[in-house]
């Protein structure tokens, strides 16, 4: 995208130490920008949050589902108070928070099922970010955003347990970065979500993370099962682990169940299908990674990741992974 118009005195004198970090031009595309997110899960309500803050031009909030327990342990626009929910969605409460973080970003809300939206309606974003949707609607919205004349930045992020994936397509893209006293312009072409998840395991290095592994078979499972994300439960273990041994012997990954099992391990499966609600600090993390990394692709400046990001909270660390031909 391009710059626009110039920055009023209120957005320069609002994100002057923001300006003194990455410039001037960089709020500019940043004010002139507009975000969908569709599933407020806790990690992409700390995104929500870091990039109001951040000053974008708009964000659209999708999600129509009510509040629940679960909802609140991991959602902090929310608020406590029972009598303030009125029958209303998460996506219109959360919108009402998050107008008080920062009263020039206009927030709305869209009401409707994701999947229902046809390619047209992204044609009016910068950036297209998803959570809490199945497979197929991964693959759909993705489609949809590849098929306009502009290029729409697209992710997706999920948290289960204390692990986290992020997923970047950002097509073909052109950024600048410093190399020694000067300013080099670098080129990335980006897979779509179904091109990426579709290489063969075989082909991969072999020290991909196990997440990477670990939740495309959930994923798949769910799909199978048409279960929705997270509707799953440790009476499915036996189930997930037969698919996991169908889809390597499908990959060819392995000869021998014993590397199946340490490249896919039973426990981390376990994890992502036992426990499916999100722990905060994990969605900190996330959430801030995937914060920078949009204002990244919307700024045209610094390297973006390409094209996986992988959290584990158990030994602290985040990973990069580009699962990709190219």
């Amino acid at each position: 995208m391009d710059g626009g118009e110039e920055l009023t005195e209120q957005e320069t004198a609002l994100y002057d130490r923001q300006i003194r970090v990455w410039g001037v031009d960089a709020q500019r595309r940043l004010s002139k920008s507009h975000i969908l997110v569709s599933g407020l899960k806790g990690t992409v309500v700390e995104f929500c949050k870091n990039i109001v803050l951040a000053g974008v031009g708009s964000l659209t909030l999708n999600d129509d589902r009510e509040v629940t327990e679960e909802t609140l342990a991991a959602n902090f626009l929310i608020p406590a108070d029972e009598n303030a929910f009125d029958g209303r969605s998460i996506a219109e409460l959360c919108c009402d928070s998050l107008k008080d973080f920062n009263p020039m970003v206009r927030v709305s809300v869209k009401k409707g099922d994701l999947s229902s939206f046809g390619a047209d309606f992204f044609d009016k974003f910068n950036v297209v970010v998803i959570s809490c949707c199945s497979l197929a609607t991964k693959r759909m919205v993705n489609e949809s955003c590849r098929k306009l004349s502009k290029r729409v930045a697209f992710y997706t992020v999920d948290c289960r347990d204390s692990c986290g994936e992020i997923f970047v397509d950002l097509q073909n893209y052109t950024y600048s970065k410093k190399k020694l006293d000067e300013t080099v312009e670098c080129q990335l072409k980006y897979p779509s979500f179904e091109e990426a998840i579709a290489i063969p395991w075989r082909s991969l290095p072999k020290r991909v993370s196990k997440l990477y592994f670990a939740m495309r078979v959930v994923e798949r499972f769910e799909e199978v099962e048409r279960r929705k994300p997270g509707e799953t439960s440790i009476s499915d273990l036996s189930n997930v682990l037969k698919l996991r041994k169908e889809l390597c012997l499908a990959h060819l990954l392995y000869a021998m169940q014993s590397l199946n099992e340490s490249q896919i391990p039973d426990a981390l499966l376990e994890r992502l299908i036992a426990v499916t609600r999100e722990f905060p600090p994990v969605c900190a993390v996330v959430g801030g990674i995937l914060g920078q990394e949009v204002i990244k692709a919307l700024s045209g400046k610094g390297d973006p990741l390409k094209n996986f990001f992988f959290y584990d909270a158990v030994d602290g660390k985040g990973i990069i992974e580009d699962i990709s031909n190219s």
